[in-house]
C-alpha cells in the first residue's frame, strides 16, 4: 500500500511539474506575442510609417506559423518535444536580437525578418505544447488544462504593453507632435534615438529565452506519446492521412477566424480607439485592457469547464457573446465603443482551448500533423488584421471592424454546434 501511495504521488508530483514548466512556456508565449499591440505604435513612428505598412507587424509575425508549422512537425518528430522547444526557444532569442538591433539601425525589412523568426521559433513551441498540454490528462477536459495556460499567457500579455509602454512608448504623444514640428535633420536625430530605446528590452528578451532553452533541455518535462495518447475511438488507424478527417480541417479554418478576431481585438484596438481621436498616451495600454477581459474569461472557464458547462456548450456561448459585443462596440463610440472590443477579449477567451481539443480529438497517429495544420491557422492573426488596415482607409472603421467580425464568430458558432462532429462516429 504504502509503495503504490509513493507512485501516485510521485505520478501526480510529476503532472504538475510539467503543467508548471507548460505554463512557463506559456507565459512566455504570451509576453512576446502581445507585444504586437504597441510594436505597431512604435514602428509608425520609429519608421515613419502609415497605418498599412505598421500592420505589417502582426503580419510578418504570425504568417510565421502558416510557413514552418509543418516543419516543426518534423522538427519535433526528429528532436523529440524537450529539445524541439530548447531550439524553438533558441530561435525566439536569434529573432529577438535581430528585431532590437535593426529597429535601432531604422531598417524596416530587417525588422519585420526578426519578427518573422521570433514567430517561427514561436510555431516550433505551438507545435509541441498545445497539443502536449490537450492530451496531458483526459481529453474532455482539456479546456480546463489549457484556460490554466490561457491564464498564465494572459497575465504575460497583459504586463507586455505596459511594459513596453513604460520602457518605450513613454511620452509617445508629446514626441509625435514635436516630430511633426521638427525640420528634416532635428526628425532623423529624434526618431533615431526614439528606435534606440527598443534595442536592450530586446536584447534581454533574447538572453532571457537563450537561457530558458538551456533550461528546458535539463527540465524534468516528460516526452509523451501523442499518437498513443490520443488515439480516442477511431485509434488512428481507420483513415488513410490526416486529410481524411473533416472535423479537423474545419477547425484549421476555425482556429484561422479565431486567431483573426482575437489579434484584431487585441493588436488592433489602440488604432481603433485613434479612430476616435483617443490620444497616443491612452491608446498604446488598450491591448492590455482586451487582455484583462480574456483573463477574467479564463477564469471564468477554469471554474465551469467541465463542471457546469461542456467545452462544446462554452464554445456556443463565447461566439454569441462575440457577437453581440461586436454589433455593441459598432452602435457606441469612443470610449464605450472601446470598452466592447476589449470586452471581446472575454468572448475569445475560452475560444482557442475549446477548439483545439475538439478538433484533435480521435487522430491518433495523426495527432502531430493535424496539430500541426491547426497551428498553420494562426496565419489568421495576419490576414485579418491587414485586412482592417487597408479596408479601413476607404470605409467608416467601425463598419469595417463590424464586417470582419461578425462573419468569423458566425463560422465559430457553426463549428461548437455542428462542425466538431463532423466525420466523427
Amino acid at each position: 500500500m504504502g509503495s503504490n501511495a509513493t507512485a501516485v504521488a510521485q505520478r501526480h508530483d510529476g503532472y504538475l511539474a510539467s503543467i508548471a514548466i507548460i505554463g512557463a512556456l506559456f507565459f512566455i508565449f504570451g509576453f512576446v506575442t502581445w507585444l504586437n499591440g504597441p510594436l505597431i505604435t512604435f514602428v509608425q513612428l520609429a519608421f515613419d510609417l502609415d497605418e498599412i505598412n505598421a500592420f505589417l507587424v502582426p503580419f510578418a509575425f504570425y504568417l510565421s506559423y502558416f510557413f514552418l508549422a509543418i516543419p516543426s512537425s518534423w522538427i519535433l518528430r526528429a528532436t523529440g518535444m524537450k529539445k524541439g522547444i530548447a531550439l524553438g526557444l533558441l530561435v525566439m532569442a536569434i529573432g529577438a536580437a535581430a528585431f532590437g538591433e535593426f529597429s535601432t539601425q531604422r531598417w524596416y525589412p530587417g525588422a519585420l525578418g526578426g519578427l518573422f523568426v521570433i514567430g517561427a521559433g514561436l510555431a516550433v513551441l505551438q507545435t509541441a505544447a498545445n497539443p502536449y498540454i490537450s492530451i496531458l490528462g483526459p481529453i474532455d477536459s482539456a479546456a480546463q488544462r489549457i484556460a490554466v495556460m490561457g491564464i498564465c499567457n494572459k497575465i504575460a500579455g497583459i504586463l507586455a504593453p505596459i511594459v513596453i509602454g513604460a520602457l518605450v512608448l513613454h511620452g509617445i504623444g508629446d514626441l509625435a507632435a514635436q516630430v511633426q514640428a521638427a525640420d528634416a535633420t532635428t526628425r532623423e536625430t529624434l526618431l533615431d534615438a526614439f528606435a534606440a530605446k527598443i534595442h536592450l528590452p530586446y536584447l534581454a528578451m533574447a538572453g532571457v529565452l537563450a537561457l530558458l532553452a538551456v533550461g528546458v533541455v535539463f527540465s524534468p518535462l516528460p516526452e509523451i506519446e501523442a499518437s498513443r495518447a490520443n488515439a480516442g475511438a477511431s485509434h488512428g488507424h481507420d483513415r488513410a492521412s490526416v486529410f481524411a478527417y473533416p472535423h479537423l480541417l474545419l477547425g484549421a479554418l476555425c482556429i484561422f477566424v479565431y486567431v483573426g478576431v482575437e489579434v484584431l481585438a487585441g493588436d488592433a484596438i489602440g488604432t481603433y480607439g485613434n479612430g476616435f481621436g483617443l490620444p497616443l498616451d491612452e491608446t498604446k495600454f488598450f491591448t492590455a485592457f482586451t487582455l484583462g477581459a480574456m483573463l477574467v474569461g479564463y477564469l471564468v472557464g477554469l471554474v465551469a469547464i467541465p463542471r457546469l458547462i461542456s467545452q462544446e456548450a462554452y464554445l456556443t456561448v463565447s461566439a454569441i457573446l462575440g457577437m453581440l459585443f461586436a454589433a455593441a462596440a459598432y452602435v457606441t463610440h469612443g470610449y464605450v465603443s472601446v470598452g466592447f472590443v476589449a470586452a471581446l477579449g472575454f468572448a475569445n477567451a475560452m475560444m482557442w482551448p475549446a477548439i483545439f481539443p475538439l478538433a484533435i480529438r480521435g487522430l491518433g497517429r495523426f495527432t502531430e500533423q493535424g496539430s500541426a495544420l491547426l497551428i498553420m491557422g494562426i496565419a489568421g492573426g495576419a490576414l485579418i488584421p491587414q485586412a482592417f488596415a487597408i479596408l479601413k482607409q476607404h470605409m467608416d472603421f467601425q463598419l469595417v471592424f463590424l464586417l470582419l467580425v461578425l462573419p468569423c464568430y458566425a463560422y465559430i458558432l457553426f463549428y461548437a454546434l455542428r462542425g466538431h462532429r463532423v466525420g466523427q462516429p
